[in-house]
């Protein structure tokens, strides 16, 4: 699986790529990231890519142009087009779910996720190309960098091998939104916690039950 990032701030994924799952995923090479900064698409003598918006409105906008050619040089890489997917991040956009990563995962090899910041980005570079409006939730953020970061996490789940042992799946199994691990009881402000006694039972079926009930 191939995640193609076009991002003006790259660095803000070192970080969470470093580390733990996705980190092993690309050393393992079940997943493979690259980044395409606008930046390097642009004409202007400072890499300018941000203008004032038509119509007036606070902030700055940015260009279209840019943002398509980076596009434009990852699908030049790829053969099978077919298997390509354009991902717009937009509050307006369609609600990223983990059907919708399990499904699209079946579907496709390479996903080019286009990361917004600013007022946006030109709407005219929509227009350019096939792409889908996604949304991870109902609010507004800095930019698109979180819901690619999302967007990468959970899709990579979905890839064979990434997380090693199918039963890591939550979303294949019975699973509780409450979990518990040692010491089986412990004291803090002289109140005393305990972990639930049907996790204690070792009876399985009613463990299953109690944990579909929650």
């Amino acid at each position: 699986m191939n995640f193609h990032i076009i991002t003006l701030f790259p660095g803000a994924f070192d970080s969470y790529l470093g580390e733990s799952i996705l980190s092993r995923a690309i050393e393992d090479k079940k997943i493979k990231v690259t980044f395409h900064n606008p930046r390097d698409y642009s004409d202007d003598k400072w890499k300018r890519v941000d203008q004032k918006p038509y119509a007036g409105g606070p902030g700055m906008v940015i260009q279209a142009l840019p943002v398509a050619k980076a596009v434009e040089k990852v699908l030049s890489k790829i053969k099978n087009k077919k298997k390509v997917k354009i991902i717009f991040f937009s509050p307006a956009g369609k609600e990223f779910n983990t059907t919708y990563a399990k499904t699209n995962v079946k579907k496709y090899t390479d996903f080019i996720l286009i990361c917004g910041r600013y007022e946006g980005i030109d709407a005219r570079v929509k227009k350019m190309f096939k792409m889908e409006e996604v949304s991870v939730g109902p609010f507004v953020l800095t930019g698109g960098e979180l819901p690619a970061m999302i967007f990468m996490d959970s899709v990579s789940r979905q890839v064979k091998g990434v997380l090693g042992n199918f039963d890591s799946l939550e979303e294949e199994r019975i699973s509780s939104h409450d979990v518990y691990t040692r010491p089986e009881v412990f004291e803090y402000k002289k109140k005393k916690y305990r972990v639930p006694k049907i996790l204690l039972s070792g009876h399985h079926k009613n463990i299953e039950a109690w944990k579909k009930n929650k």
